[in-house]
């Protein structure tokens, strides 16, 4: 895909703001409509109560499209499929700033690998102000764990997948929360350490 595009990456934090019926950040890129249209006619017209957001790291569009068996069961559950392009330097506090901010890189502030905490508006906040209830579950001391503190969410760190997986499914379960974020970065770890095709990168794709 070419550039900034209609499906940049800085245009998912409005989409979701949709979805849920509040106003988007103040600096958010406006949603996609095919992201719109699918909640208009998925909901009948009205908001989603919850969305969860799970986060696997570094899975690129070319190991989704050469390991297609290993996300067969994901696809299968998928209604929509949006390919948006990335913001640049591609690195992870970068595109999870524009992600959940919808500005780019030199507005919301990170243009290189550091997780300084945010201070623009984002999509935590707009949900905050419309009273909704949040929780971040990360993997190790990864970016979503920094850049996004100093609100009045749930935050949970955990050291390994298992644990953060299940604290996943038990705030699922609990339903006290109306948006739920999820990070794993063990494709991550393992990929920068052995290669993307390594065998244990892989092995933790399929555990993804």
């Amino acid at each position: 895909m070419k550039g900034l595009n209609e499906n940049s990456l800085d245009r998912i934090c409005a989409s979701l703001a949709y979805a849920m019926g509040v106003e988007p950040p103040k600096h958010a890129a406006p949603a996609l409509p095919l992201m719109t249209e699918y909640v208009d006619r998925a909901l009948s017209g009205r908001r989603a109560d919850r969305i969860f957001m799970y986060n696997p790291d570094a899975i690129a569009e070319w190991i989704y499209e050469k390991y297609k068996p290993y996300f067969a069961e994901a696809d299968a559950r998928c209604d929509l499929q949006v390919p948006l392009c990335s913001v640049m330097p591609s690195v992870t506090p970068v595109c999870f700033g524009t992600m959940y901010t919808g500005a780019q890189p030199s507005v919301h502030g990170i243009q290189k690998y550091e997780k300084p905490v945010i201070t623009i508006d984002t999509l935590f906040d707009a949900l905050l102000r419309a009273g909704k209830r949040i929780a971040i579950v990360t993997y190790g001391d990864a970016s979503l764990s920094k850049i996004y503190l100093e609100r009045e969410m749930d935050y949970f760190h955990y050291p390994s997948l298992l644990q953060v997986n299940a604290k996943a499914a038990e705030l699922i379960l609990r339903d006290e929360h109306d948006f739920i974020v999820v990070y794993n970065g063990n494709y991550d770890s393992k990929m920068h350490k052995f290669a993307p095709e390594s065998h244990e990168a892989l092995a933790e794709l399929r555990c993804n």
